[in-house]
């Protein structure tokens, strides 16, 4: 099955469908402005804990709210275009609000996976999936990549460069 950009209803059935034959649907999200090996290494990861991963993908409005002006760098059709080309991912659904939570509650998917930055405690759809006889997985970080270092990164060289012309 190809990748692709669903809403969340179309996910719904798509993948309430997989579930019902038995498969394992995993779910994670983010904002995934410029995507990086961190990001790569956590969607294989995730992958890895079931049969089909679904990405939430932070919605450009949502991504201006948690991430501040200047962002997203690339727009969310784009960055949902990449995501679903990535072999490990099965679907990407884009969301308005701050965090999936709606999206998890309705999916329920089998299992719900964040980043170790995350305490347990804080992991957002966490209730909604226990409850629904899910789990909750959190995987390591992969240290040295961030989006906001990336992007810090390019904005001092690009004064570093005006500086020497």
């Amino acid at each position: 099955m190809s990748s692709s950009v669903l809403t969340l209803e179309e996910a719904i059935v798509r993948f309430g469908r997989e579930k019902r034959n038995g498969r394992r649907v995993v779910f994670t999200n983010g904002c995934f402005d410029l995507l990086h090996p961190g990001h790569i290494r956590g969607l294989e990861l995730a992958r890895e804990l079931g049969d089909a991963l679904i990405v939430g993908l932070n919605s450009d409005a949502s991504v201006r709210q948690l991430k501040g002006e200047g962002r997203p760098i690339l727009p969310e059709r784009e960055r949902a275009e990449i995501l679903a080309a990535l072999e490990s991912v099965d679907a990407v659904v884009i969301f308005d609000d701050l965090t999936p939570r709606e999206v998890i509650a309705r999916l329920l998917p089998d299992v719900l996976v964040k980043g170790g930055d995350w305490p347990g405690d804080q992991i957002v759809g966490r209730e909604e999936v226990e409850a629904a006889g899910g789990r909750v997985v959190s995987i390591p970080v992969v240290q040295g990549y961030s989006t906001s270092a990336i992007l810090r990164k390019i904005r001092e060289g690009a004064r570093t460069s005006r500086v020497q012309s």
